[in-house]
């Protein structure tokens, strides 16, 4: 059960973060979580966002926007539940590319966001070892 991860290619130069923020808050779309990474020149910014076609429209007329399945999995905010995760991939031989983290406005609550090799396999593995995954519709319910 993937969900859709947003990711723009940004200029490598000031306030082109700020640019892509303001349009998406402007076009009323609230991001759940994100994640930027730089090169020498451009940036890549990951976005979950609660509202994916608009945030692709308005992104778009200034960027190149890419859509990509990842899967988001709930944890226990504490320590070991994000080496649990890791340790059912391995166990399993799926391939780590990049992830991002963040913890919810409930008590004990964290998510890991993942992008992997094989999604199936994963999906199947986290599942199987008792690992709660997330819908697009879950991930806009976060609070």
């Amino acid at each position: 059960m993937a969900i859709t991860q947003i990711t723009v290619f940004l200029e490598n130069k000031p306030g082109q973060l700020a640019a892509a923020v303001r349009r998406i808050s402007g076009a009323g779309v609230n991001i759940r979580a994100l994640s930027l990474a730089d090169t020498k020149d451009f940036g890549l910014l990951r976005l979950i966002v609660d509202d994916v076609p608009t945030a692709k429209q308005v992104l778009s007329e200034h960027s190149i926007v890419l859509e990509t399945p990842v899967i988001a999995a709930r944890m226990d905010d504490e320590a070991g539940a994000l080496s649990h995760i890791l340790q059912l991939l391995e166990t399993t031989e799926i391939n780590v590319e990049y992830m991002y983290a963040f913890t919810g406005a409930s008590a004990g609550s964290a998510y890991v966001v993942l992008r992997v090799d094989d999604s199936g396999k994963a999906e199947a593995a986290l599942t199987g070892g008792g690992v709660t995954l997330l819908t697009d519709a879950e991930m806009k319910a976060i609070v």
